[in-house]
């Protein structure tokens, strides 16, 4: 998890078996759009607090414990501009006022994040913000929130940060938290990143912060990378076809070898193909362990493409911290 603990899975992963991140799901007022008007999306089944819950899908894929997570959390997700979406995934914009500290978990997925945060105990009216980019979390993610504190965070797609900061291989910042500016290629008549996140924190409107951090980022915007583009469309399809279970498979359907895959996947996704397939297994698995203690393990097992049910939970324990079975009865 990143900025306020859910950036990492962000904000989980939206997805719910749909397409690529953005909008969807439940929104205030009705509108199942995400805002780019009128309607505002609340993380497609989260919510601020107060508001209906939809059973969690987009947006929430990833959050262990969502609907406590909203109870606790302001969580928004909303679109960047149109020029922006090959890159980006989507914004998560996050506020919290916490009378008690929170702790929230997530199982990250394989995305890099931007992340423009004002932590704050109450005791400072004027905080300065800061700018990171976090690298791919392996493991899960467990942030203590407390006091008050506002996240603006860019979730950019598995495969396209890389042009953003092209001297490096994104491996580089995998596990990592590092200032953005140490990190990002402006060109130089761009102001750092650093120098933008007190704007857009401070920005009281919700669209004017949405606003400003696509003005910035249409500002920087890196010229076309192919490779980008193959490894953002590969790791896509590691996504979202159920029927590649294996890296060779996936090597295959990209026409390259599974050496060659997974030197793409280091320089522009950060982690290996076998990793994300792997992690995209696990989120299902902890969907239906989150929602159903009546869950079929030893089919849901044969559904994801494992050997046996043991091999899930071997993976489902190494991942979360406990077998799949007493998570779901803790839930």
């Amino acid at each position: 998890m990143t900025g306020a603990g859910v950036g990492a899975g962000s904000a989980a992963e939206a997805d719910g078996d749909g397409g690529p991140a953005g909008g969807g799901g439940e929104a205030r007022g009705g509108d199942g759009a995400g805002r780019r008007g009128d309607s505002e999306t609340r993380g497609d089944g989260a919510r601020a607090r107060g508001d209906a819950v939809a059973a969690p899908a987009r947006g929430t894929r990833g959050i262990i414990g969502a609907s406590d997570l909203f109870d606790h959390v302001d969580f928004r997700l909303r679109e960047p501009a149109p020029a922006l979406r090959p890159y980006l995934e989507q914004y998560w914009l996050i506020d919290w006022d916490l009378s008690e500290p929170y702790t929230s978990q997530v199982v990250p997925h394989p995305n890099v994040h931007l992340v423009l945060e004002r932590p704050g105990t109450g005791d400072d009216p004027e905080p300065a913000g800061s700018a990171e980019v976090h690298g791919i979390v392996r493991g899960v993610f467990t942030r203590r929130l407390e006091g008050r504190g506002r996240v603006c965070g860019v979730k950019f797609r598995a495969g396209a940060f890389r042009p953003f900061a092209p001297h490096h291989p994104v491996s580089r910042w995998t596990g990592l938290h590092v200032p953005a500016d140490e990190v990002l290629s402006v060109p130089p008549d761009s102001p750092a990143v650093s120098s933008v996140a007190r704007t857009v924190l401070d920005e009281a409107d919700e669209d004017a912060r949405v606003a400003a951090l696509d003005a910035y980022l249409l500002r920087v915007l890196p010229p076309p990378d192919p490779q980008a583009v193959l490894a953002t469309e590969l790791a896509e399809l590691a996504r979202t076809d159920r029927s590649l279970l294996r890296a060779d498979a996936l090597a295959r359907a990209g026409g390259m070898s599974v050496r060659s895959l997974q030197r793409l996947f280091s320089a522009y996704v950060g982690v290996g193909p076998k990793w994300v397939i792997l992690r995209h297994r696990i989120h299902e698995a902890l969907r239906h362990a989150d929602a159903d203690q009546e869950t079929d393990w030893a089919t849901l097992a044969a559904d994801l493409g494992y050997s046996d049910q043991a091999h899930l939970v071997r993976d489902f324990t190494t991942t979360v911290g406990a077998p799949p079975t007493a998570f779901a009865q803790r839930r």
